[in-house]
This record gives structure tokens, C-alpha cells and sequence, in this order.
């Protein structure tokens, strides 16, 4: 009865879901069939991203949110990894930067060019090097700019400072089991994972230490996912032992007994949880399902309350989630996600619905905007920070993005003084190199179009002078 009233009163009851219509899809997609559970799709206010299936290699497309309709074959990719791409992650700072983790055991940092790709992407802003098994785990700070975490199946979670294409942080003595999914809480202090030992951990990255565990956070043998909410506490999602789904919510201060735990269903794709901070709500995107459940947390029992579900015919193979500046505050959108098909991808708005056309500023708060609150320095320094809020009353305009610099240290600070010399050669080149692939994308895209500018100048120049001999011949 309970759950009936307080449900009752939420002014999410009536969420709905809506597919867009056909030719707002992204159509003829060959989507990743790599057996891995990450959502294979990232999005954010300019583009959307996923990841594909590549010849010889990893890849993944980048498309500018309003290209829609059919994708070519030609399209140009990021592609280059030498095995298939696992993870995906936009920069929350920067619109233009992505991160890759792939089975090649590298992590790539990426600049997307500001109207989108023109040409294939084959040289990363960084390379960042460090783990010895593929990387099927990526994920930036929330706060902290050019802090990006990684997890590898060697058990290891790296933090890099991207800035400077260094780790700076190796947990590599934590997991004994594949690490399922790790997630940042609100101010980027802590992380929690979710491991195939059935452990659910919350680690101080900078410490290095465990802050709290749970043993058997789902007693079944099928991937959990744990992430946090903004009140601090752990949502987990798993499998029970007799393999029926299972959603719960944890205080980490007391790991003893979940707050709620729910049985769903006994379907037996993997539980993805798209989690917004502003309105309190989960949603869960089964793998391989063919709906999305969502869920609002409260602080009055039973703590998680059923809302509602989108059905659709199509099982979803991967799901990306806007931020909640990328969405049409006039149209009361709550969220979208963008979910893909084996040869497209379908985005799907939730609306709640209210005849009034003012802002309603119930449904937004204000959210987490694209400014870093502290400098990578400033993280690892140990100093914290919420996310810097912006209010989205009158919509929001993406600024101006700068570029990603990388600034590799100077090797030759810890280094035995012998081989001082060569090492000055080679150093200079290094960070040469390091500008020029953006330089030389450039130039090849101006140098493309006087080709085919000229090309068509002496295209034109044949056809009128053939013209003035059909017009010489007519006149005689």
C-alpha cells in the first residue's frame, strides 16, 4: 500500500517513452558484436557515438547529432586501435573529446573536429599505455578535467592524467575477479566497482585503500553493475541464485543489509543502469531486452518506486544516455537515450507530460555543466569539489571547446645522467609529434578541397567550350 501511495504522488508517474519517427534514426549501422557488456554507445549535446563493427581493428562512429537517415559505408571512423573497441566515454568538459579502451590493451584520448569528421581518425590526441589485458572499462572524473579512469581484464584500475599522458594512480591489488563496471560518486572522492568475486567495493582512489565492501551483493553468478547515487548511497543490480533479476540500494557506511532489494524478472541480460542525478531516477536497460524500466529513489519506503516501462518490439544490443543539457527543456524531456539495433540506432524520449508551455523548473534543476571544478593537478593533489551547476531555463548553448593539449613530462627528469645526450635528440621530436596529426588532418582536408574545387573548374571549362562549339556549329 505504501508503494501505491507514494508513487502516487511523484510528479514522474506519467514519464513516457516515445521512439522517434524513422527518419530521425541513424540508419545502416554495422553496431559492435563483440561479446562484452558495455553500452557500446555515448552520446552528448553535439554528437553520438558507438561502436561498430571494423575489418582488422577497432572503430567506432561519430556522427553529429542531426545527421540522421542513412549512415554511408564510407562514413569515416576513429579507428585507430588494432583490436575491437570495448568502451566508450565523451569528456563531461569537453564536447569534442572521447576516450576509448579496446582489446589492444591501450586507452586512446581523441579530438573530434568541431562540425564532426570528414576524414577517418586514426591518430589520437594520446595514447595512454599501461595495462597488460584488454581494457573493457572507461570513465572520465566528474569534476576534475583531464582525469580518466580505466579498467582492465589484468584486474588493474588506472587513473591517468590525460593532460599529461601519465597514470598517476595504479589499483592494481584490489581485484582478484573481472571488474564488472566502476563508477565515479558526485564530486569524483570515491569510486565503486562491481566484481565477478560478487564484491561490491567503494575504494578512496587516492588513498588506495578499501573504504567499504560487500560480500555476496547478489548471490547469483551473472555481472553485476553498482553505481552511485548523489545522496552517497550504491545502487547494484544482479542476479539472485535461482537467476532472477535483482535491483538494490545500499548505505556504504553499513554494508550489512541492503536499504531495498527487488526481484524483477527472470530474463537473463545484464542490467545496465543509466542513473540521473536532477530527478532521482534509474533506468534500466536490460541487455538484449526490448524495454526500459525506470525507478525513483526516495528516502521513504521502500526507497526504490516502480514508475513505469517503455516496451518496443526491437531487443536493444547497447544504449546511450544525453546529459541533461542536451535535451529540449521545452518539450518537458526528461531524458533519451539512443538505443541501438543490430543496424541502427533509435533515440527515445521521455517526456513528462504538462500542458503549461513556461520552463518548469520542478523538472530542472539546476545540473551539472560542462566546466571542470579543478584542475587535474588540483585532484591528485587531494583537494574535492562538486560539479559546477548551470541552470537550463533558457535552454543550453554549447560554448566554444578548447582543444586537448598533452604535455608529456620531460623523460629526462629520472633518468641516469649517462644517456643524457640522445635523449635530448628525440625528446623535442616527441612533443613535435604530438601537435602535428590534428596539423596534418587539417592540411589534408584544404589540400582535398582545391582538388576537387579545381576539378571542377575544369570540369566547367570543358563543358562551355563545348558549348561554344554547339553554338559556333548552330550560328553557321
Amino acid at each position: 500500500d505504501t508503494m501505491r501511495r507514494v508513487v502516487r504522488q511523484s510528479k514522474f508517474r506519467h514519464v513516457f517513452g516515445q521512439a522517434v519517427k524513422n527518419d530521425q534514426c541513424y540508419d545502416d549501422i554495422r553496431v559492435s558484436r563483440v561479446t562484452w557488456d558495455s553500452s557500446f554507445c555515448a552520446v552528448n549535446p553535439r554528437f553520438v557515438a558507438i561502436i561498430v563493427d571494423a575489418s582488422g581493428g577497432g572503430a567506432f562512429l561519430v556522427l553529429p547529432l542531426h545527421k540522421t537517415g542513412r549512415i554511408d559505408k564510407s562514413y569515416p571512423t576513429v579507428c585507430g586501435h588494432t583490436g575491437p573497441v570495448l568502451d566508450i566515454d565523451w569528456c563531461p568538459h569537453n564536447d569534442q573529446v572521447i576516450a576509448s579502451g579496446s582489446e589492444d590493451c591501450t586507452v586512446m584520448v581523441w579530438q573530434i573536429p568541431e562540425n564532426g569528421l570528414t576524414l577517418s581518425l586514426t591518430e589520437p590526441v594520446v595514447v595512454l599505455e599501461g595495462h597488460s589485458k584488454r581494457v573493457g572499462i572507461v570513465a572520465w572524473h566528474p569534476t576534475a578535467r583531464n582525469v580518466l579512469l580505466s579498467a582492465g581484464c589484468d584486474n588493474a584500475i588506472i587513473i591517468w592524467n590525460v593532460g599529461t599522458g601519465e597514470a598517476l594512480i595504479n589499483l592494481d591489488d584490489m581485484h582478484v575477479d573481472m571488474i564488472y563496471n566502476v563508477s565515479w560518486n558526485r564530486n569524483g572522492s570515491l569510486i565503486c566497482t562491481a566484481s565477478k568475486d560478487k564484491k561490491v567495493r567503494v575504494i578512496d582512489p587516492r588513498k588506495q585503500e578499501i573504504v567499504a565492501e560487500k560480500e555476496k551483493t547478489h548471490e547469483g553468478a551473472r555481472p553485476m553493475r553498482a553505481i552511485f547515487l548523489a545522496d552517497g548511497n550504491i545502487f547494484t543490480t544482479g542476479f539472485s541464485r535461482m537467476s532472477e533479476r535483482q535491483l538494490a540500494l545500499w548505505n556504504p557506511k553499513n554494508m550489512e543489509e541492503p536499504i531495498a532489494l527487488h526481484e524483477m524478472d527472470t530474463s537473463n541480460g545484464v542490467l545496465l543502469p543509466f542513473y540521473d542525478p536532477d530527478t532521482n531516477i534509474i533506468y534500466l536497460c536490460g541487455k538484449g531486452d526490448s524495454s526500459i524500466r525506470y525507478f525513483e529513489i526516495t528516502d521513504e519506503s521502500p526507497y526504490v518506486h516502480y514508475l513505469n516501462t517503455f516496451s518496443s518490439k526491437e531487443p536493444q544490443r547497447g544504449m546511450g544516455f544525453m546529459p541533461k543539457r542536451g535535451l529540449d527543456v521545452n518539450k518537458c524531456e526528461i531524458a533519451r537515450f539512443f538505443k541501438l539495433h543490430e543496424r541502427k540506432c533509435e533515440p527515445i524520449i521521455m517526456t513528462v507530460p504538462r500542458k503549461s508551455d513556461l520552463f518548469q523548473d520542478d523538472l530542472y534543476p539546476d545540473t551539472a555543466g560542462p566546466e571542470a571544478a579543478l584542475e587535474a593537478e588540483e585532484w591528485f593533489e587531494g583537494k574535492n569539489a562538486d560539479p559546477l551547476l548551470i541552470s537550463l531555463k533558457h535552454g543550453y548553448i554549447p560554448g566554444k571547446n578548447r582543444d586537448l593539449k598533452v604535455v608529456k613530462k620531460n623523460i629526462l627528469d629520472n633518468k641516469p645522467a649517462g644517456n643524457k645526450k640522445s635523449d635530448l635528440i628525440s625528446a623535442p621530436k616527441k612533443a613535435a609529434d604530438a601537435s602535428n596529426p590534428q596539423n596534418d588532418a587539417k592540411l589534408d582536408e584544404i589540400l582535398k578541397e582545391l582538388k576537387s574545387i579545381k576539378d571542377t573548374i575544369s570540369n566547367q571549362d570543358e563543358r562551355i567550350s563545348k558549348l561554344e562549339q554547339q553554338m559556333a556549329k548552330i550560328a553557321d
